[in-house]
Parts: C-alpha cells; structure tokens; sequence
C-alpha cells in the first residue's frame, strides 16, 4: 500500500492560499496549516476597532481559511525572531517598510523546520510567478528556496507549470498535470478557480495583510525609530502604530489621539502605561502622549487635544492630565485653531 504524503501549507488567509491548499488536498494529500504570526498582520482586529470598518469580516482570516477548508491550523508567534528580519534584510525594503523577500524566506524557513519535526513530506505556498514585485518574481523564487533550506521540497501549486519540477511531482507524490500556471498581477485565474471550488466568500482578492507595505503604517514606523534610542519595538508598539491620529509636535514627544469612540474604547487599555489626556468640560477623544512633557509641552499637549475634541470653537476647554503615577492636572486652555497645527506634526 503506498503511504499518505503529508504536506504543510502557509496560510495567510488570503485567496491565493486557500485555493493551493485546496489544489493539494484534492490529490489525496493530508494538508494541516501553519501561520506565521509577526504581529504586523492584524487586519480583524483593526476592523473590530473601527465604525468605518464595521462591514469587514472581523475574524481571524488564515483561522478562518482552516475551517472553510476543514484542516487543522498551527499558529507560530514569531514576534521576536522576526525582529531581525525587519530590522536587518538582507533583500532591503519594498515601497514602504516591507522586507517582502526576506520575510517570504523566514517564514518558508519555518515551516521547513516545523515540517521536519513532524515528518511532513513537503510544503505548500500559494505564490504565484510575477504576482509581486519583490518576492514573487521568476528570478526570486528560487532565492527563497535556497535561503530557506527547504529547496525542492517547496511546492507552488498555482504557479507549478512556470517553474522546474519539484521533488513531490517528481516522485509522483503529487500529479503536475493537475497544477496551475497563473502568472502575473491579473486576479481572474484565482477568481475563476474559487468559483469552480464553491468559495464565495473570501478576504480581499489581492490577499496580504501585513501593516509593513502600507505607507502611512510604514511613517509611524519610521518616524518611532528615529525618535527613540534604538530600533527594537514591542508588540504594544505594533498595535498602537494603527490607532489613532499621530501627530509629533515636539522631537521628545507625540500625541496618540483617537479617531472616534471604538479607538477610545482601545487605548483605554493603555491609560497605566502613558501620561493621557481628556477634556472634562467637553466630549472628546482619549489622548495618549508617548515620550516626556515639561511644563511649556503639557500646555501645547492640552491645546492640540481640545481641537479635537467638542470644544473646538469653545474660548476654553478644561483639559486633565493624568501621569503614570495617577496624579491629575486640570488646565483651563484655548484650543489651537486647524490652521495653528502645522502639517508636518502629523506622522
């Protein structure tokens, strides 16, 4: 009798994905799930927070993926190991902060470690040839396989005609025939196989969740570092970077200031861990102050929170200020005027 080969698919929790997991699971491979959690892709979680983003799915997607798909799901917190690869990319950054090709290589490394330990045959990823510019090229793949060990033991179902036979098409654990040749930017291929699958519902078609190739993520990013003594960051930091308006009036100091009531509700969470401010003679928006405050800055910190507040066009608005060892300061102070916040204090 021959022997079930077992394979192991990164699941982001986009289309691409889920339908070359489902490709293998249809030759009669056991296919079990890994995710790779960096902390940078947090999509549900923003769209929980948000009024705007209400109608999105808040779900964890590549959780979401394994159960459409019936499979077991292995989530792998790599918070601190990814450090580096931020930090330090051997490939360098794509538009934004995104270490596209080195990452692909860290988490494919992963899984070719996980694999071994559990005796998988092989592993699956839903990359798809000229799909994206820094790590999904025709003269990048191969890099990935090599950097990440896992060589020829490496199988893209979506793109496996465009590339050399792998190890499992060639010893027959898999038929190449039934693989795909999508190439390039067109979603139609993928659109077209999720309808012959019965998936209707599936996160964005473009797949990707990750903070780092958003731009505006990407400044607050920067913008951190270049203010702080070094570049090393915590998971807190991460999810702070996505709420709120930043603004940086100051070197030593920048406002975290929520957006709207769900985003208040979020960075109550961290009312013990930053000085913060709330008007108390009018409705208005929780405001976190990330780095240290004189006197002269706990003024201009009162004013720019009572711009955005109710109080806007008041004469005054009594702001409080609360520091880490809970002692609170109330100022009677005018708030500052649209025009009276430059552009460039916004990160």
């Amino acid at each position: 009798m021959s022997t079930q080969r077992k394979a192991i698919s990164l699941i982001s929790g986009g289309l691409d994905s889920m339908l070359s997991t489902r490709v293998i699971m249809d030759q009669g491979i056991h296919v079990e799930g890994i995710n790779i959690f960096t902390g940078f892709c947090v999509e549900g979680h923003t769209h929980a927070i948000r009024k705007k983003d209400r109608q999105k799915p808040k779900r964890n997607n590549a959780l979401w993926v394994a159960e459409q798909l019936g499979i077991k799901l292995h989530i792998i917190e790599v918070i601190e190991e990814y450090k580096q690869v931020l930090l330090n990319p051997g490939h360098g950054y794509g538009q934004n902060m995104n270490p596209c090709l080195d990452c692909k290589g860290f988490m494919v490394r992963k899984a070719y470690e996980w694999m071994q330990e559990h005796g998988f045959d092989f592993i699956i990823t839903g990359e798809v040839v000229g799909q994206r510019p820094m790590s999904q090229r025709r003269d990048t793949m191969p890099v990935i396989q090599r950097e990440s060990g896992a060589g020829d033991l490496l199988l893209r179902p979506l793109s496996a005609l465009n590339l050399p036979e792998t190890r499992p098409e060639r010893e027959g654990w898999v038929q190449r025939e039934a693989l795909y040749d999508f190439s390039g930017r067109t979603r139609k291929p993928q659109i077209e196989l999720a309808a012959k699958f019965g998936f209707d519902d599936y996160s964005q078609p473009a797949g990707g969740c990750c903070f780092l190739t958003d731009k505006s993520y990407s400044d607050k990013l920067v913008d951190m570092w270049a203010h702080r003594s070094s570049r090393d960051y915590e998971l807190d930091d991460i999810m702070l970077l996505k709420v709120g308006r930043h603004l940086r009036p100051r070197p030593h100091f920048k406002l975290i200031v929520a957006r709207e009531e769900g985003e208040t509700r979020f960075l109550e969470g961290y009312r013990k861990q930053f000085v913060h401010l709330l008007s108390t003679s009018h409705s208005g928006p929780l405001v976190l102050v990330d780095g240290e405050l004189n006197e002269d800055d706990r003024l201009l910190a009162a004013q720019i929170s009572a711009r955005f507040g109710q109080g806007r066009d008041a004469a005054e608005v009594e702001m409080e200020i609360t520091d880490l060892d809970g002692r609170a300061q109330r100022l009677m102070v005018e708030p500052l005027r649209a025009d009276e916040i430059p552009q460039d204090w916004y990160v």
